[in-house]
């Protein structure tokens, strides 16, 4: 049938979408612990009627994952959406609303339900959408609801690649990446390093102390040499990158400043999430230690910045890394398929203008990008990811139903189909 006909199954069907997101937001799934069982209960319960495949992956026993499978017209062709259903925690005694799950006229109220639990309920219901109607979709669709993204663990989307159960050929995650009044797809991602660097000093009575060596002070004279260094050097960027910048830039140019989202991407940040040291306020600190998160544009070497920071870290005394982590950032092309069809299927579903634009972090887009999958992230949603009072909107969840129930027809055209 028409995809007038599976709009119009959204709209008349938008409570029950509601009721689905609901029952979603209903079951706690923060993370930790991320005991996600009973949300796959939910959405198993949910998708049992409809003629699709519906297996689970157990990697750990609290923390399931769901395949759905529906096979489409061409079967060598695969288009994968994505989403995760654990969450961040929350205090309820900070919330003014359920964050179980409370509606307010057209709000939805709880944890998760911008990111990303209605996103979510957006896909399971484009599903029912498009079987409902006797839509036969013209690729084979896979939907893979997963656990343990919210603390980057191994039991959801790492096993399910690790295991080779993901074989796509595009994929869209349902991350939030709007904004009210500006909305987006995120083709990009940036690179990361993550350090710890430890001091040594030397400890003496805190009345004297040109008798020791202060190793807090070492310590932040070596951050602030890595900021003065790298922080306000040029990257190296790749040609192909600058319109994903200048779209980035764009976006983000509202809220922080054009001069800062430009910096943003053209120099690495540097931020110092956590520094600890010293026993008492009258000693000399011995030993310091402190945590730095370095993010790179997309195009980036990272290997060749991590090996400039060792090299400056070198030569500040009583300074060592222990631990050291890294990734390199990934994207898709923007005159790619996969971009052009999320982008002008959300463009007609909002009528407003879609930014093609990186994101600022990094998390399952780059490991299904490296693991050969190209992948985008979109979803309606609202600014409130992670916050008290999250909340996401009826014209939100069902904009999202919308534009997941058109865009395997939007694909399959523009892969060539």
């Amino acid at each position: 049938m028409s995809s007038l006909t599976t709009e119009t199954y959204v709209r008349d069907h938008r409570d029950e979408l509601v009721d689905l997101t609901l029952e979603l937001l209903a079951i706690d799934t923060s993370n930790p612990p991320g005991d996600t069982r009973e949300t796959v209960d939910a959405l198993e319960s949910s998708l049992s009627s409809l003629p699709v495949d519906l297996e689970r992956i157990v990697v750990d026993p609290a923390k399931p994952n769901l395949l759905v499978r529906v096979p489409g017209a061409d079967s060598t062709r695969t288009l994968l959406f994505n989403g995760h259903l654990d969450t961040v925690p929350y205090d309820a005694d900070e919330w003014t609303h359920d964050p179980l799950g409370e509606r307010v006229d057209d709000h939805i109220y709880g944890r998760g339900a911008t990111d990303m639990k209605g996103a979510v309920a957006a896909m399971a219901f484009s599903l029912r959408a498009l079987l409902e109607t006797n839509t036969e979709p013209p690729v084979d669709l896979v939907f893979a609801f997963v656990s343990d993204e919210e603390v980057g663990g191994d039991a959801g989307l790492p096993a399910l690649l690790e295991d080779g159960l993901l074989e796509a050929d595009a994929c869209v995650i349902g991350e939030p990446t709007c904004e009210e009044g500006r909305h987006s797809v995120t083709v990009a991602d940036r690179g990361s390093i993550w350090l710890t660097l430890e001091a040594t000093g030397r400890a003496a009575h805190g009345s004297r102390p040109p008798l020791g060596e202060n190793a807090i002070d070492r310590l932040y004279g070596a951050i602030s040499t890595l900021r003065e260094r790298f922080g306000t050097s040029e990257l190296d960027i790749d040609a192909t990158m600058e319109p994903i910048i200048e779209e980035s830039v764009a976006y983000y140019g509202p809220t922080m400043g054009s001069e800062t989202a430009r910096d943003l991407f053209a120099h690495p940040s540097i931020n110092l999430g956590t520094i600890e040291g010293g026993e008492a306020i009258n000693s000399v600190p011995q030993s310091a230690r402190a945590d730095l998160d370095v993010r790179l544009t997309a195009g980036v070497h990272t290997p060749d910045v991590l090996a400039a920071i060792r090299e400056c870290v070198a030569e500040c005394d009583g300074i060592a890394i222990t631990n050291a982590s890294w990734s390199v950032g990934t994207a898709e092309p923007l005159e790619s398929p996969l971009v052009e069809a999320v982008a002008s299927t959300a463009e007609a579903v909002t009528g407003d203008r879609v930014y093609r634009r990186s994101a600022t972090g990094g998390g399952d887009a780059k490991r299904l990008r490296n693991g050969g999958i190209p992948t985008v992230e979109f979803a309606l949603g609202t600014d409130t990811v992670h916050a008290v009072d999250e909340y996401t909107t009826l014209k939100a969840l069902v904009g999202n139903a919308l534009v997941y129930a058109r865009l395997p027809a939007t694909w399959a055209e523009a892969d060539g189909g």
